[in-house]
């Protein structure tokens, strides 16, 4: 069964199916996350629910795009991660001249030395490896943001008719500066698509960055302990796509999604003035998974409405378009999703 349909059949089910979560798992899963954010707690200040949301996308197999202004620590949260996962963890800087060779791995000539025939080595790029930071993703040029396309959908490359799968687990973690726009290439909406969540990280309050400011400037080094390792992290994913999403949640979320859609037959005033395009169908998909992800942390083998509400703005951020009016009329996309959640009623127990 492909990928998407496999969420869709998730998206689906109802309460007391056969492939209900192992309560033993849920329970392990519940105390990873814990320590987790203890090991993490160590070295990063705040920031809670930008690490709350890349959990809900690491534990549901899902990448994520982690936006905001520079020095939020928002390479030390994701090296941390990988750190206390056990997870292999490579960082690609993105800059205009990268190619997407650099990325992927290229193909180069040797010679055997016994026979004197040449032939074709694969060498292996970044990207095999279990956590790839995508750094400032939007400063290299669209060809070679594509060259993460095939890495984040089939979890494999492809060159010269060869297909190489990339390690499990794998996940595609890109970051974008918020305030510089010059020299940058906007990511086009398919590949924007592909990322689970937009998680935004912001500037500290002013009593954190002082705790900040005195810790990080100190003579103490900070040791993380690995709490769990990549098999682990394979099986959590599994028993969060058996969580049990129920039938209401499930039309709920597909509705709110549907509604985001300026050219739908009964679409929000709202969002015909102000959304270019709405969200597609992969949307829907992964509110759902987020969904799960967040109930399975919290050792529920069933998905809740809170769920769903903690799923709706990174999952919908980056994947509805304003139109030229909300520029004029200054209107963000958050405040469009705020309005959409007044709108779509939410199921009643």
């Amino acid at each position: 069964m492909a990928h998407d349909e496999k969420v869709s059949a998730g998206l689906a089910a109802g309460p007391g199916r056969r492939g209900d979560p192992d309560p033993a798992i849920l329970g392990r899963l519940k105390a990873a996350r814990q320590a987790i954010l203890k090991e993490l707690r160590k070295v990063i200040v705040g920031q809670d629910e930008a690490i709350d949301q890349v959990l809900i996308a690491m534990f549901a197999g899902g990448h994520a795009m982690i936006q905001g202004p520079s020095g939020t620590a928002k390479t030390i949260l994701v090296a941390s991660l990988a750190r206390v996962m056990d997870l292999e963890f490579k960082r690609i800087q993105f800059t205009p001249d990268l190619m997407p060779s650099d990325i992927s791995g290229t193909e180069i000539l040797e010679e055997d030395k016994t026979t004197g025939r040449r032939f074709a080595k694969f060498v292996k790029g970044p990207v095999f490896s279990n956590i790839i930071m995508a750094d400032e993703i939007n400063r290299t040029p669209p060809k070679t943001q594509a060259a993460l396309l095939e890495v984040m959908q089939e979890k494999q490359v492809t060159l010269g008719g060869r297909t190489y799968p990339l390690p499990a687990p794998h996940y595609v973690l890109a970051t974008q500066i918020t305030q510089e726009q010059e020299g940058t290439y906007p990511l086009p909406e398919a590949q924007q698509d592909r990322f689970m969540l937009s998680i935004a990280m912001t500037y500290l309050p002013e009593d954190d960055e002082v705790v900040v400011v005195r810790e990080s400037t100190g003579a103490g080094r900070v040791t993380l302990e690995k709490v769990m390792g990549g098999p682990d992290l394979i099986a959590y994913t599994k028993a969060v796509r058996d969580v049990v999403l129920p039938t209401m949640l499930g039309r709920y979320l597909v509705d709110l999604v549907a509604a985001s859609r300026p050219t739908v037959a009964g679409a929000p005033e709202f969002i015909k003035e102000y959304v270019a395009w709405g969200a597609g169908t992969r949307a829907s998909q992964n509110i759902a998974l987020a969904a799960k992800s967040a109930a399975a942390q919290d050792g529920r083998a069933e998905a809740a409405a809170g769920d769903v509400r903690r799923a709706i703005v990174p999952v919908l951020r980056h994947r509805i378009g304003l139109s030229f009016r909300a520029e004029v009329d200054r209107v963000g996309v958050e405040e469009i999703i705020r309005r959409l959640v007044e709108t779509v009623p939410e199921p009643m127990h």
